[in-house]
């Protein structure tokens, strides 16, 4: 039995972590720590799991987690799994981060986008990017996992296959974000209050969203090419659920059946990612509470231009699901473990 620790236990990605990781047959939640709550049962802060989940909120101890933990999850702000990680790897416990901490390899970029010091660079190098539909190897033989925001996987799922065979201009990629209120975690927000965000879509953060960076690293890497991509992210009144309409300009010509058969392949073998029919489009209820992404593709013969549809539950295979799908990973368990909920509809 894996036994496993969540830091950061009162944020909308940690409760998602105990809803999933209470149902692995593999794992045991050992211990839930927030600095804020130390001291307080869950059930206090989320009186859903009354009768449920009987578990005192711990301060950070690393020398109880050393003793006790295999696997601690980092659902905490940028800036605090940074500080905390290293002492975990110092002791062989392998982490999973959840936040922006470690996904991005240049300290620089990090500084600049995220406003606060990156972490330390040998940490940065031993860090493996959590996308397991297309790093599942190098998952498979690591100990620290910097698992993906949310925005890079709806639109990596949806772009790397496609740039990987070099098939478009990197640079005329055009991302079409919209979120759920959830994504924006569950601190007080004028922003989010309800008679802001209720019948109202508002977009935030134009050029300037934590999530670009992210995004073009792994373009670059997997293309060889720079890239700078227009993204535009918008808050939905929902609080579930993400999709990227994504715009690519073709080097050639190609149809949606053609697409449609060749993201059909590359995704063969990966459970949680479905790709539609032609002339049809997912949309965001059709995931929702699940760890799938859907992706629906249009050619456009007339303007030379593909768009791609990716929707998933920004709190599932945008956070917690993934988490465990590399959690699975790196301990040899079917990708599936824990994780085969049917989407919540309607």
């Amino acid at each position: 039995m894996i036994k496993a620790a969540v830091v950061g236990g009162t944020g909308y990605g940690a409760i998602e972590l105990i809803r999933l990781l209470d149902k692995h047959p593999n794992v045991q939640l050992q211990s839930i720590v927030s600095h804020s709550q130390s001291g307080t049962e869950i059930h206090e802060v989320y009186p859903h799991l009354t009768h449920l989940i009987h578990q005192t909120m711990d301060e950070w101890n690393i020398q109880h987690l050393h003793e006790n933990i295999d696997v601690v999850f980092f659902a905490t702000p940028a800036g605090v799994s940074q500080r905390l990680i290293p002492q975990c790897r110092e002791h062989g416990i392998q982490c999973i981060d959840l936040s922006g901490d470690f996904r991005l390899t240049n300290q620089e970029v990090y500084e600049t986008w995220y406003g606060t010091s990156s972490a330390p660079k040998e940490y940065l190098e031993e860090a493996t990017y959590g996308l397991p539909e297309i790093y599942a190897e190098q998952i498979k033989q690591s100990k620290l996992i910097a698992n993906p925001g949310c925005y890079p996987t709806a639109t990596l799922l949806a772009l790397l296959p496609i740039v990987k065979e070099g098939w478009v201009n990197v640079n005329s990629i055009i991302i079409d974000g919209k979120s759920g209120v959830s994504g924006a975690g569950r601190k007080v927000s004028l922003n989010t209050l309800f008679s802001e965000v209720n019948e109202s879509v508002k977009a935030y953060k134009l050029g300037a969203h934590q999530h670009i960076p992210e995004i073009e690293q792994f373009i670059e890497k997997e293309s060889n090419e720079e890239a700078k991509v227009t993204f535009s992210t918008h808050l939905m009144p929902m609080t579930r659920g993400l999709m990227c309409s994504i715009y690519l300009d073709l080097k050639e010509p190609k149809t949606t059946e053609e697409l449609i058969n060749f993201y059909t392949e590359v995704y063969s073998n990966h459970p949680f990612v479905r790709v539609r029919q032609e002339g049809v489009f997912p949309a965001t209820k059709e995931v929702s509470g699940s760890n799938y992404c859907d992706i629906g593709i249009h050619a456009d013969a007339r303007t030379g231009k593909v768009t791609i549809i990716s929707v998933i539950d920004n709190l599932v295979k945008g956070a917690a699901g993934q988490a465990i799908q590399n959690l699975n990973l790196m301990n040899g368990l079917d990708v599936r473990t824990g994780l085969t909920e049917i989407p919540m509809y309607p």
